[in-house]
């Protein structure tokens, strides 16, 4: 229990003194890039859902 409790005080140490956190105004850039990027690889996969979806609807109406 003494070795959890060690690496519990010296986790919080490295991240209170070693970690350089972005400031606040880099912290609201990174999200809205990770924001766009999401809506974008988001539409992408709905594209292609919606491509593959017509493709075997296609293929299986040949069979009907």
């Amino acid at each position: 229990m003494a070795g959890f409790v060690t690496y519990i005080k010296e986790s919080y140490d490295e991240l209170k003194h070693h970690v350089t956190w972005p400031t606040w105004a880099e912290g609201q850039k990174l999200m809205v890039v990770v924001a766009a990027f999401s809506v974008i690889f988001a539409l992408a996969i709905f594209g292609v859902d919606k491509v593959l979806e017509f493709l075997m609807s296609s293929f299986f109406g040949l069979f009907n």
